[in-house]
């Protein structure tokens, strides 16, 4: 068993949270593709059944998907028919990403087996410490981004 790491992490919380982060993009982007929709997708799925239809451009921006893999996403999800591109009623020079009845469903789907994935990838956390991770995250992507 390595005894460098751990060292290393509690000396550099920014290396350790790049490898925990990592790890759990690794295990979601898994659990995701072994339920048939990427984590890219199933965000996407996910902020249009919030806020409505959006330009690829917002959608990548909120997301914080680079817009080149955010074309990639949107086709996938256009051509499985759970988004259709329509005209911008704002904006007729832009398309807007609609959700279908299919994505609707689609992404109910996905939400179901999420809390699980969840429990499973951050099991070493008490419920507690799982929300004081969350609540740090967002302070330290709030001052970041």
């Amino acid at each position: 068993m390595s005894t460098y790491f751990p060292r290393l992490a509690a000396e550099r919380p920014d290396i350790a949270l790049c490898r925990a982060s990592s790890a759990v993009a690794r295990a979601g982007e898994a659990h995701a593709t072994a339920q048939g929709l990427g984590v890219g997708q199933h965000l996407v799925l996910k902020m249009l059944a919030e806020v409505g239809p959006c330009s690829q451009q917002q959608l990548a921006v909120e997301l914080r998907i680079d817009r080149s893999v955010m074309v990639n996403v949107c086709d996938d999800l256009e051509q499985s028919g759970y988004v259709r591109r329509e005209r911008n009623p704002q904006d007729r020079r832009s398309y807007a990403v609609t959700l279908t009845e299919a994505g609707r469903d689609r992404l109910r789907l996905a939400e179901a087996v999420t809390p699980t994935f969840l429990d499973d990838a951050f099991a070493a956390l008490t419920a507690d410490e799982r929300a004081q991770l969350t609540t740090l995250l967002g302070k330290l992507l709030a001052r970041i981004t």
